[in-house]
């Protein structure tokens, strides 16, 4: 045979050229389709995280609308936080079973507007209370509930993918929140709030109409392109099984076709908890006990004197009253901690393993030195521009580093569900389920642990900083 026969012989004839072109076409086909369910899955899970903490932030925004000025307004916070706590202990740790997600979810849309509609319908004290514990009871129940939900989507890519989108949404509602209520609070407290609470009926829409059911990512075939390399850290993943009583996690979840029964003890959670301990929960409820001690404690004291255009330019742009100064702190805390918390979802690279304590650890040397500037100050009264900068650059990395402590320990323990391997029976394939629900649901119980101590922290922290202050001369926190 002849060289140009055997160059004829080796080109593809016309039926392997359209058996080519079909297989373009269908690999084009499913990147489009990848692309759009992670589309759909990655607004879902950030509205399923803004919305659920907006409220939250509405509260802490409104407490000086919503109390007499004589209460404290600390009752505020710990009514906002202490509920959140007990849902994030209880749920977890003492709840046995299946999770049925439309049900909780459906629940907690309830309770929150309820809560609000208390606080707008009412005028006494106990009863706002009563509203906000509500509210915060349904917020931590939430938090919790959808960051179990993300344990359900498969491979680790795509669930990695959920938990950053919601961890970005959670850092979103701080901005939206304070946003929201800036434009409401004109209208009254009562109207304000009251059209606050239609903002949980985003929850259930999102969930039951926009949310991409978990078997759709099953599928190796759709996301074997899709798959980037961090992916092959972890094992193997075995796909959720297709049995009836796991048919979709959006489904209604009849509870008479489940088949397996199985309930995780608290000798069994307490084995999973153990050794997240100090990996995870330790780092996490450190970074917030400094964080929210450096907000509530320390933060208020930050003041100088307002500056004018001669003296400080950029400065006098921010600044126009003593005032100024605690709500320009939080601002830049919300948005750096917006940036950081979203760090995952825009492709950045998580942080490693061994590295999750070191949000916890830079958050020390900041308090440290945040307590130093406002009790003796460290450029000394005479440079506040000086002082301004330093401050300003701290709360920056403050809420990087908040951000990046909340998005990456979630993830990472999200990312170690994968390790469990394929299972055999249905018994076993429901408890690896529970299992993953079970660890990731237990770690908020230190980032709230965190901020209920910090808020018990916080008012000591205060008044000893002023009295420093006005030890040195400077009383402009007496004023405020």
């Amino acid at each position: 045979m002849s060289h140009v026969e055997q160059r004829y012989d080796s080109e593809p004839g016309p039926d392997e050229e359209e058996l080519l072109a079909d297989v373009e076409v269908r690999h084009a086909s499913q990147r489009t389709e990848s692309r759009g369910l992670r589309l759909k899955l990655g607004l879902s899970f950030f509205l399923f995280g803004m919305i659920n903490n907006v409220l939250y932030v509405i509260i802490l925004s409104a407490a000086l609308d919503l109390v007499p000025p004589s209460t404290p307004k600390g009752i505020i916070a710990f009514c906002n936080i202490f509920p959140a706590l007990v849902a994030k202990l209880g749920w977890p740790y003492l709840l046995k079973g299946r999770i049925h997600y439309a049900r909780r979810l459906v629940g907690c849309t309830a309770i929150s507007m309820g809560g609000m509609l208390v606080v707008a319908l009412f005028n006494s004290l106990p009863m706002r209370l009563l509203g906000i514990c509500c509210a915060s009871f349904s917020s931590g129940l939430g938090e919790l509930t959808f960051l179990q939900l993300s344990t359900r989507y498969h491979p680790p890519s795509v669930a990695g993918h959920s938990v950053g989108y919601f961890a970005s949404g959670t850092g979103g509602a701080g901005l939206v929140g304070a946003l929201l209520w800036w434009e409401l609070r004109g209208l009254g407290v009562r109207f304000g709030v009251g059209i606050s609470s239609v903002l949980p009926l985003i929850i259930p829409f999102t969930y039951f109409i926009l949310l991409p059911q978990p078997e759709r990512f099953a599928s190796t075939e759709l996301f074997s392109a899709e798959e980037d390399e961090d992916s092959a850290m972890f094992t193997s993943y075995a796909p959720l099984p297709r049995s009836e009583d796991d048919s979709s996690v959006l489904a209604a979840e009849p509870e008479a076709v489940v088949k397996a029964h199985v309930a995780l003890s608290m000798q069994d959670k307490w084995q999973l908890a153990k050794p997240m301990l100090v990996k995870y929960m330790l780092p996490l409820f450190c970074v917030y006990l400094f964080e929210y001690t450096i907000n509530q404690g320390i933060s208020p004291t930050l003041v100088y004197p307002v500056p004018t255009r001669e003296t400080h330019w950029a400065m006098s742009l921010l600044i126009h009253s003593i005032r100024d100064y605690y709500p320009l702190w939080q601002l830049v805390y919300q948005s750096t901690v917006f940036l950081s918390r979203s760090s995952i979802s825009l492709g950045l690279p998580p942080l490693p393993r061994q590295l999750l304590p070191l949000p916890a650890i830079v958050q020390s040397l900041i308090l440290c030195t945040l307590a130093y500037e406002s009790a003796r100050g460290i450029f000394g009264d005479a440079h506040s521009g000086l002082s301004f900068a330093l401050v300003f650059f701290l709360i920056c990395v403050e809420g990087v580093c908040g951000g990046l402590a909340y998005v990456n320990v979630f993830y990472r323990v999200n990312q170690e569900q994968h390790d469990d391997g394929a299972r055999g029976t249905d018994a076993d394939a429901e408890r690896a389920k529970q299992e993953r629900e079970f660890r990731i649901g237990s770690i908020g119980l230190a980032d709230s642990t965190g901020i209920l101590i910090a808020s018990l922290l916080a008012v000591p922290t205060e008044i000893g900083l002023c009295q420093a202050q006005v030890a040195r001369g400077k009383v402009f926190c007496q004023s405020l």
